[in-house]
C-alpha cells in the first residue's frame, strides 16, 4: 500500500519536469538547399517533433519537440547518423560519405562553391 501512495505522491512530478513543447536552436553543419530538405524532412518525421527549420546561411536548426516523446540527445544522434554534424555529436564518416557530392561540408572545396 504504501507504494503506491508514494507513487501517487511524485507522479505529477516527473509528468511536469518534461515539456511537451520544448524549443532548441543548435548547429548542424550543412551546405546547400539538399542538406536542407533532408535534415528538416527527416527530422519532422520524427515521432515528437512538431516543427523543425534549419537555416542554410547560419547552419542553424530550430526545433519544437515533445520531450515526452524524444529527447534532445537522441534528436542530434539522428542527424548526426544522417551524415551531418552537430554541435554535440559528429557524424559517422560512412553516413558522411554517402551525402551527394554537392553537401560535402567538410570539403573547404565544396564550402567555397556555396558561398
Amino acid at each position: 500500500m504504501r507504494r503506491y501512495i508514494l507513487i501517487i505522491l511524485f507522479m505529477p512530478f516527473m509528468i511536469i519536469g518534461q515539456n511537451s513543447n520544448a524549443k532548441a536552436n543548435f548547429k548542424v553543419d550543412g551546405v546547400c538547399g539538399m542538406c536542407k530538405v533532408r535534415i528538416e524532412n527527416s527530422t519532422i518525421k520524427l515521432k515528437g517533433v512538431k516543427s523543425s527549420k534549419w537555416n542554410v546561411n547560419t547552419g542553424q536548426i530550430s526545433l519544437i519537440f515533445n520531450e515526452k516523446k524524444i529527447k534532445l540527445n537522441d534528436i542530434h544522434q539522428f542527424i548526426a547518423d544522417l551524415g551531418h554534424d552537430t554541435e554535440k555529436i559528429k557524424a559517422p564518416d560512412l553516413a558522411y560519405n554517402s551525402l551527394d557530392a554537392c553537401c560535402k561540408y567538410r570539403d573547404p572545396s565544396v564550402v567555397m562553391d556555396h558561398q
